[in-house]
């Protein structure tokens, strides 16, 4: 799965989302991945209900095409 797959499957699961994915470890590596994910659907949510929104988003992917995501999840400044 490329990063814009998966930019692309969070933004269609987060409402008002502004997903940036990147591979974490070098143009050679899909399947280590880091994300930054902006949305006001995270307001009044904890850190952990945040990461699993996206977690959800990315359903079966992070269990078979993603080996790890480091993520970044915060609320429009």
């Amino acid at each position: 799965m490329t990063p814009e797959e998966v930019e692309e499957r969070i933004e269609a699961a987060i409402d008002d989302c502004e997903a940036t994915v990147e591979r974490a470890r070098g143009d050679h590596d899909d399947d280590h991945l880091r994300a930054t994910v902006v949305s006001p659907a995270f307001e009044g949510e904890s850190l952990l209900d945040q990461h699993d929104m996206v977690y959800d988003a990315l359903g079966e992917a992070m269990t078979t095409e993603i080996h790890a995501l480091e993520l970044t999840t915060r609320t429009p400044e």
